[in-house]
């Protein structure tokens, strides 16, 4: 069985970590570099770094803090917020990042994802996928959930692994901040439809909704989440020995 991996999400917004509910009501929290830096030293076996708003405000993901962040974590780093060219993905790589995240950039542009995973390999294409229900559909978000692109979630992101994305976060916005749990039925229809990993992002308000997801949806790769982990909510290590308790298998320090 393999391993499943915790994964701590810095949502970074004027060079600092915020938090918000359903994508709304930001608040601040930290700062990038020393949060991850002790993700890196107390259990994650990942951090996502997120810019939340260049897609929004249509400039490049910035990346002084960047930098600075890669250069104190130990663990792999993935990171997204206004990817929309293959310079981009260069640039982002060059800063330190393991994995680069493309989101809105794949909307506009559907022959980025596939172009980036013949440059770099698919293995450094993370597909990150903002969905919500509309009228009983799961519908793709884009510009960080502010925009409904009108395209059905599960075929879209079958697309885009079909064309070369090594990995797929679904973030769901119905579920996001709210702390009552994962969105198992929308990260089921994914799992179902694609054979890359799978991270669920959205909804963790406690130890046992990460059991409950890796339980319920046992083919899914990773949990994410942010309030939680950064307001001590949830330690790391604690949840691991948790979901150890529960025969699910992490990586324990």
């Amino acid at each position: 069985m393999l391993t499943k991996r915790i994964i701590p999400c810095l949502d970074v917004k004027d060079g600092r970590v915020v938090k918000g509910v359903n994508f709304q009501s930001l608040s601040d929290v930290s700062s990038p570099v020393e949060l991850g830096k002790f993700y890196s030293q107390n259990g994650a076996d990942e951090l996502v770094f997120y810019d939340i708003t260049a897609s929004a405000e249509g400039r490049r993901l910035f990346t002084d803090i960047l930098r600075e962040c890669a250069a104190n974590i130990f663990i792999p780093l993935t990171v997204g917020g206004g990817i929309n060219t293959l310079d981009d993905f260069d640039r982002v790589l060059k800063c330190g990042a393991d994995k680069v995240s493309v989101n809105s950039g794949a909307i506009k542009n559907p022959d980025l994802v596939e172009q980036a995973a013949k440059l770099y390999g698919s293995q450094c294409v993370v597909l990150s996928a903002d969905i919500k229900r509309v009228n009983g559909e799961f519908r793709v978000f884009a510009r960080g959930g502010r925009d409904d692109t009108g395209l059905e979630a599960i075929s879209w992101i079958k697309r885009c692994c079909d064309n070369g994305a090594g990995e797929v976060v679904v973030n769901s916005i119905d579920t996001d901040g709210v702390k009552k749990g994962f969105d198992i039925e929308m990260l089921d229809a994914v799992i179902k439809a694609v054979n890359v990993p799978v991270v669920a992002s959205g909804g963790a308000g406690s130890k046992a909704d990460f059991v409950e997801l890796f339980q319920k949806v046992p083919a899914i790769s990773a949990g994410l989440a942010a309030s939680v982990f950064h307001f001590g909510e949830i330690a790391i290590n604690d949840l691991k020995k948790e979901l150890k308790e529960n025969n699910i298998q992490v990586r324990i320090n």
